[in-house]
C-alpha cells in the first residue's frame, strides 16, 4: 500500500479507501449489503492489505452502517489514531422533518449522533454529503468550522455538487475565517469523466484532494451488466441507481476496458482503478467490497502503471455526459 496527504487537512491516508456503505440491514438497506458478521472478513482484509481509510454516512442504513464501522474498526486496529475515519451529513436517517439537510441545528444534532454510533470522540473527515439549497452556505461553513474547533471533526470534505457552488463555500469559507474544505468526494470513473471540466481543476488549483465514489460505476466496469440487458450479479439485477446513471454508448467504454485487461492477463477492475489513481488531484478512490477478492484487486491497482498507449485506447469511446451524481 502507498499513502498520500488528502488535500491540505495534514491527514494521511492509504490510495485505497474502503467505502462502509454495503455493510448494514434494515428495512433501507439493498439486497447485497453484508451484515456485521459478513462483513467482517472483508474488512479484516482491507486492514491486513494497509487500508487505513475508511468513508460512511449516517444516512446509510439509516445509522447502522457507523455503528458496524465504529465496532469492527474498534477491533482490527490497536489504537483510534491508526486509521482515518469519514462520515457525512445532509441525506435523512429518521422521519423527524429536522432530521435532514445541513442548517446548524440538524449539523450539531447530526456530527453528536454520528459520534455515539461510531463509538468515538472525533472523525478525522467530516463531509457535507450534498449541497443544501434551503440553509445558506455561509451558515453551513460557520457551523462546521465550529465542530473543527471544538475537536470534534479533524477535517472538512464536501461530496457531489457544481463547482460553483465548491468555489463560492470555499470563498465563504476564508471570508469568514472559517475552515475551508479540503476534500472533494465526487462521482469520477472512466464512465464519467465530466468532473475534468470544472471540478477537477478547482480542486487542484484549491490543494484539495479528490476521493471519488463509485470508481468501478457500481461494477458496470468490472463487466456485471451487458449490452443485452443482462445482469450477472445480485447487485447489478437491483441497482436502480445505475439505471440512471449508465446508458448504452458507455458500453463502448467498458469493452475497450476488457479489451486492455485481456491482453494485460488482469482483472478489468484492477485496470480501471489504476487508470483513476493516475489523475491529477486523485488521492485515493472509495470502493466498495463485499468479497476479500475486491480488496486484492484495488490493493494491486496501487502499484499498477498503464502506458500511454493504454490510457489512450481506454480513454477514445467516452462520449460527454449529462451532469450526473448529484441534482437540486
Amino acid at each position: 500500500m502507498r499513502y498520500v496527504q488528502l488535500g491540505s487537512s495534514g491527514l494521511t491516508v492509504s490510495r485505497i479507501a474502503l467505502g462502509m456503505m454495503s455493510y448494514g440491514g434494515g428495512p433501507t438497506a439493498q439486497k447485497w449489503f453484508l451484515d456485521e458478521e459478513a462483513a467482517e472478513p472483508v474488512v479484516r482484509r482491507a486492514v491486513e492489505a494497509g487500508i487505513t481509510f475508511f468513508d460512511t454516512a449516517d444516512m446509510y442504513s439509516s445509522g447502522l452502517s457507523e455503528e458496524i464501522t465504529g465496532r469492527l474498526l474498534s477491533r482490527l486496529f490497536p489504537r483510534r489514531d491508526a486509521y482515518v475515519l469519514a462520515t457525512k451529513v445532509f441525506f435523512p436517517v429518521g422521519t423527524d422533518p429536522d432530521d435532514r439537510g445541513l442548517s446548524p441545528k440538524r449539523v450539531r444534532a447530526a456530527i453528536d449522533a454520528s459520534l455515539r454510533r461510531l463509538g468515538t470522540d472525533y472523525v478525522d473527515l467530516y463531509q457535507i454529503h450534498r449541497w443544501d439549497y434551503a440553509t445558506p452556505i455561509e451558515e453551513t461553513m460557520e457551523v462546521l468550522h465550529e465542530l473543527v474547533r471544538s475537536g470534534k471533526v479533524r477535517a472538512l470534505g464536501a461530496s457531489s455538487m457544481y463547482a460553483w457552488q465548491f468555489a463560492k463555500a470555499q470563498y465563504v469559507a476564508r471570508a469568514g475565517g472559517w475552515t475551508p474544505f479540503a476534500a472533494m468526494q465526487n462521482y469520477y470513473n472512466l464512465l464519467y469523466r465530466e468532473e475534468e471540466r470544472e471540478m477537477i481543476p478547482l480542486c487542484l488549483d484549491e490543494h484539495v484532494g479528490c476521493i471519488p465514489w463509485s470508481p468501478l460505476a457500481r461494477g458496470m466496469l468490472t463487466g456485471t451488466r451487458r449490452r443485452d440487458g443482462a445482469h450477472l450479479t445480485l447487485r447489478s439485477g437491483n441497482d436502480e441507481i445505475a439505471r440512471r446513471l449508465y446508458e448504452e454508448p458507455d458500453f463502448d467504454v467498458v469493452e475497450a476496458l476488457h479489451t486492455v485487461a485481456s491482453a494485460r492477463a488482469l482483472p478489468p477492475a484492477r485496470l480501471a482503478l489504476a487508470w483513476l489513481l493516475s489523475k491529477p488531484a486523485v488521492a485515493a478512490p472509495i470502493i466498495g467490497a463485499t468479497r476479500a477478492s475486491h480488496i486484492d484487486d484495488a490493493v494491486a491497482a496501487v502499484e499498477l502503471d498503464l502506458s500511454e498507449d493504454e490510457v489512450a485506447r481506454l480513454e477514445a469511446p467516452y462520449r460527454p455526459h449529462r451532469v450526473l451524481g448529484h441534482r437540486r
